[in-house]
């Protein structure tokens, strides 16, 4: 191997090592809570040495995140079909794979919650995050309106943000607690959803009056 190749290998080596090292540090005390010379001693190399892959700590942060975020991008796309109610078991596969990486889980949730302050370096990157997540989820039900397996007269804006909080809220409750099943969890979340969506129930009661609680069809 020439020179230059060997000189890209250690290149590569190093960005994955600055990386997952600082996964792990800001997963445990947080962004601000972790200096790049914790991180550079980790790897062992200099400040410099870590600056020479990353720009700024902010920039080794952003990196890491959009890392993240293209491995779900690729984990909710794997399924041949997403859409519809069918978007519900890419979101499962979702769960499931989280539940493997507590690390991950427990990087994102950290820094979730720091970057709720606006002069947090990954607020705008969250902010932004939040926002493709929730229109991907509602073009996904669209699709299923249009097929006619979603019920028309469902605001999805609103079950969105729902969907997402649930599976923020059973990450740090999984997170606090080992007893506490996620996957499980969202699996009854879906359950119900599945029901509770499908076009074949009725937004109003038969006898005409109205009722916000979906009712099902009498089978013969």
């Amino acid at each position: 191997m020439s020179r230059a190749g060997t000189r890209t290998d250690r290149g590569k080596q190093n960005r994955a090592a600055i990386l997952a090292a600082a996964a792990g540090l800001f997963a445990e005390h947080g962004y601000r809570g972790t200096s790049l010379a914790t991180i550079a001693a980790v790897v062992d190399l200099s400040q410099q040495g870590v600056l020479h892959y990353f720009p700024s700590k902010a920039a080794l942060l952003l990196a890491l995140l959009d890392e993240k975020y293209q491995e779900d991008g690729r984990l909710l796309s794997a399924s041949p079909e997403h859409d519809g109610l069918d978007m519900l078991k890419a979101l499962q596969a979702l769960v499931e794979h989280n539940a493997a990486v507590p690390d991950r889980v427990r990087l994102f949730s950290a820094l979730t919650t720091e970057s709720v302050s606006s002069g947090h370096p990954a607020h705008t990157y969250f902010v932004q995050r939040y926002r493709k997540v929730r229109e991907r989820l509602i073009s996904s039900l669209q699709v299923g309106q249009q097929r006619g397996q979603v019920r028309g007269d469902i605001d999805l804006e609103r079950l969105v943000q729902l969907i997402v909080a649930v599976m923020d809220g059973l990450q740090i409750q999984w997170l606090l607690d080992e007893q506490v099943d996620m996957v499980a969890s969202f699996s009854l979340l879906a359950s119900l959803l599945k029901e509770s969506l499908g076009a074949e129930w009725p937004a109003r009661a038969l006898d005409g009056r109205t009722d916000s609680r979906p009712k099902r069809r009498t089978r013969a």
